[in-house]
């Protein structure tokens, strides 16, 4: 796969849509745990993802071509020139309800959406549980709310979230931390509720 040109600062790196066979390539337990971490850490080496995830460096070089090679992950500009290998995990999207329903893709994009709850959960859940009494005032947005909204509604809350979230991904994208800069994580979630009132 050719290298993809990195976006100038302030421009949002846009999130792609997996193709059937890079989506199912996608969804491996390893796979989806490696970028997992390159996603919490902002990037790795295939050595330190081998130690974070008790396997050998052989495995996750491997399993990191074959993400790169599907367009998931990339090299991190941060960390060239080096022995090692830096990457950096790329957005991507699986809510297309033609890649849900599709029986070709609905298992491996059900595997992946289960995947990227269950970890949202138990990141949210770990932040929370090491919070300290003198951490609180950095706690950040914890927000819920259920509305009232038509279909096309729905879709224009969703493209004017994912726009904010675009533009202040894009402006990050290639920062190192310290100083000032910390890592964050944001989720942004729009749904329909199951539960008609009869």
């Amino acid at each position: 796969m050719e290298s993809k040109p990195h976006p100038e600062d302030g421009e949002p790196k846009k999130r792609f849509a997996p193709a059937p066979a890079a989506l199912k390539a996608f969804a491996h337990p390893l796979r989806m745990a490696m970028y997992s971490e390159l996603s919490r850490l902002g990037s790795a080496t295939a050595s330190q993802l081998a130690r974070t995830l008790g396997e050998s460096s052989g495995q996750t070089s491997y399993h990191l071509r074959q993400l790169e090679r599907h367009g998931f992950i990339e090299d991190d500009p941060a960390h060239s020139g080096g022995r090692e290998r830096w990457w950096r995990a790329v957005g991507f999207e699986v809510t297309d309800p033609a890649v849900l329903n599709d029986p070709e893709t609905s298992g491996s994009a059900r595997a992946v959406l289960e995947s990227l709850i269950a970890e949202r959960a138990a990141t949210l859940s770990g932040w929370y549980s090491s919070l300290k009494p003198d951490q609180l005032e950095t706690l950040g947005l914890i927000s819920s709310a259920s509305l009232n909204l038509s279909t096309e509604e729905a879709e224009e809350l969703t493209k004017q979230l994912t726009s904010v979230v675009d533009t202040f991904s894009g402006r990050a994208r290639d920062r190192e931390l310290g100083g000032s800069f910390r890592r964050f994580r944001v989720h942004v979630d729009v749904f329909p509720l199951a539960a008609e009132r009869n």
